[in-house]
């Protein structure tokens, strides 16, 4: 069985490094992997963290260029692949511009195309965009669904997918965070920590999904995460208010990696750069990302990978959009969707870091995003097709 992943962004690597992983070492396969590169250096940052050689890149990625200009780019260089290489199967995760083009061309010559993290919906097509669509479409040209909760599954089967088709598998980044999160820290990690006075977390363990710990420190350090199309302008406007406002307490250190897309940079170091209790980072590579995120109180974000990865750590999330394809998070109370009005997300920030049994109650709260055997799930179900 001939099967070629592609992926073209940070997110989908690290989804996708323990499927590839695995289908390497699985006797009756033939893996190859194709990467777009539509994000270049943070697709790098994964590709080495994981130690991915791609057999094939197309290295796509070009300043200031258009989604439209982005998939042809895609439809004329992938389907040289596909013409080279005859794949059985391809593999595609989320619902990026790759993706939505991916299985297109496999619709186009008719090669089974397996969709992983499949069926997360909003049922808002600008929110976010253009994700909903793009994994919408993707559900239409798929094979086989490989779904990370029952939610998903159950968004599936309401769109009439053949449930014989549809395998609940957990989400494939609760296995890498887990691979990740076993590495050292990263030396520039530790020091942070210690410059913004975060002591070293003690009796940490990973144990079945989550990481439990005791937080000895002398500040809480709320993690910043936001870079979301639709939260473009005034949006990033107001959730940089709100960090500035929740800087005002003296009990906090606030650091938020900055995504390098200019209409993130230009709000950002107009409202918060030289604010006090306020670190601006360059983007994170997912090593030092992922073990920073172990240390924080609180996390805002309007990210769609942290909202699984921070319950793993026990890490109450702030989601700072309108709505939400992870409800299962919501429900669960790992997650509270905010919105992106300042007084709101200070509000509720607040709330958290003041009111201990409403901090712990989301802290404690089961991660609903699997047990980090999705990897093995998938595998086994393509070798059943």
């Amino acid at each position: 069985m001939k099967i070629l992943s592609v992926f073209g962004t940070r997110p989908e690597a690290i989804k996708m490094a323990p499927i590839v992983r695995l289908l390497k070492q699985t006797e009756g396969i033939e893996a190859r992997v194709c990467v777009t590169a539509q994000h270049r250096q943070m697709l790098d940052q994964a590709l080495e963290l994981f130690s991915i050689k791609p057999d094939y890149d197309l290295d796509l990625m070009r300043e200031g260029q258009t989604l439209a200009q982005l998939s042809a780019g895609i439809f004329t260089h992938l389907d040289l692949v596909l013409e080279e290489f005859k794949p059985d199967w391809i593999l595609a995760v989320g619902d990026t511009t790759t993706v939505l083009n991916t299985s297109l061309l496999a619709f186009y010559r008719k090669i089974k195309f397996g969709h992983v993290e499949a069926g997360l919906r909003t049922h808002n097509k600008w929110h976010p965009f253009p994700e909903e669509i793009n994994r919408r479409i993707a559900t239409v040209t798929a094979d086989v669904h490989f779904a990370p909760t029952e939610w998903s599954k159950k968004n599936l089967l309401h769109e009439g997918i053949d449930p014989e088709k549809i395998f609940v598998t957990g989400n494939s980044v609760i296995d890498a965070l887990k691979f990740v999160a076993e590495q050292e820290e990263p030396r520039e990690i530790t020091e942070l920590r210690e410059r913004l006075e975060i002591r070293e977390l003690e009796n940490s363990r990973l144990e079945t999904g989550r990481l439990e710990t005791t937080r000895p420190t002398t500040k809480r350090l709320i993690l910043v995460t936001a870079h979301r199309r639709e939260n473009f302008g005034e949006p990033m406007e107001n959730i940089c208010n709100a960090i500035k406002q929740l800087a005002g307490r003296e009990d906090v250190e606030i650091v938020y990696p900055v995504h390098l897309n200019p209409n993130v940079q230009e709000p950002v170091n107009r409202i918060l750069k030289g604010v006090k209790r306020i670190t601006l980072l360059p983007p994170l590579d997912y090593l030092p990302l992922a073990h920073l995120m172990k240390h924080a109180s609180l996390i805002l974000t309007d990210s769609g990978g942290i909202q699984e990865e921070a319950p793993t750590f026990g890490i109450p999330v702030l989601v700072m959009r309108e709505t939400t394809e992870r409800p299962e998070g919501v429900e669960a109370g790992t997650l509270k969707l905010v919105g992106t009005e300042t007084g709101r997300i200070t509000k509720e920030a607040n709330r958290l870091l003041d009111d201990a049994s409403a901090h712990a109650q989301m802290a404690k709260a089961a991660n609903p995003y699997g047990d980090g055997h999705a990897a093995e799930r998938i595998v086994e179900a393509l070798l059943k097709a």
